[in-house]
């Protein structure tokens, strides 16, 4: 095993303070995106979560009902601009490969230094797909935890509609 010298571990530092730089520049992009796709429904679950926090009065009936056509109703769009979200995605990838392709071109030399300028030359392109993937995948991921929130309060309240039924049946 190779011993690390001061130099080495202060090189792996400024690396790591490079990546936290540019990683909260694109996560502040990131977030730009996904904001007005999402508000609506983080909005919502975060009416959801204060109801539920208040652990000596769980949801009425009522609040479920509402939570359960909300919901659906919220996802429905959500996953909507999740499709628009995914179109952009694919056209920045598009482009990221077409300024690659047309970059490649450019030069003459071995495919590695091609490769190698096209890939430095659409630098930002790549960064810009990488922005809209990411924001498709938590765009998509709060469709999916909303669906999963809907489902459990389907759950609760149909629970509740067997117990009160038993209930009156017991009469």
């Amino acid at each position: 095993m190779a011993i690390i010298n001061l130099d080495e571990i202060n090189n792996i530092a400024e690396v790591q303070n490079k990546v936290e730089k540019h990683s909260k520049i694109l996560e502040s992009i990131v977030n730009e995106i996904v904001a007005p796709y999402c508000k609506y429904v983080d909005d919502y679950v975060a009416w959801i979560r204060e109801i539920l926090a208040d652990g000596t009065n769980p949801p009425t009936d009522e609040e479920l009902e509402d939570m359960c056509l909300n919901l659906s109703t919220r996802i429905y769009f959500m996953s909507e601009a999740c499709e628009q979200l995914g179109i952009r995605d694919d056209m920045s990838k598009a482009i990221k490969n077409e300024v690659f392709n047309t970059k490649r071109g450019e030069i003459n030399g071995t495919i590695a230094d091609k490769d190698a300028y096209a890939d430095l030359a659409s630098q930002q392109e790549q960064i810009t797909n990488i922005c809209y993937n990411r924001a498709y995948k938590i765009i998509k991921s709060k469709v999916d935890n909303a669906q999963e929130l809907l489902q459990s309060c389907k759950k609760v309240l149909s629970r509740r509609m067997i117990s009160m039924e038993l209930s009156k049946v017991q009469r």
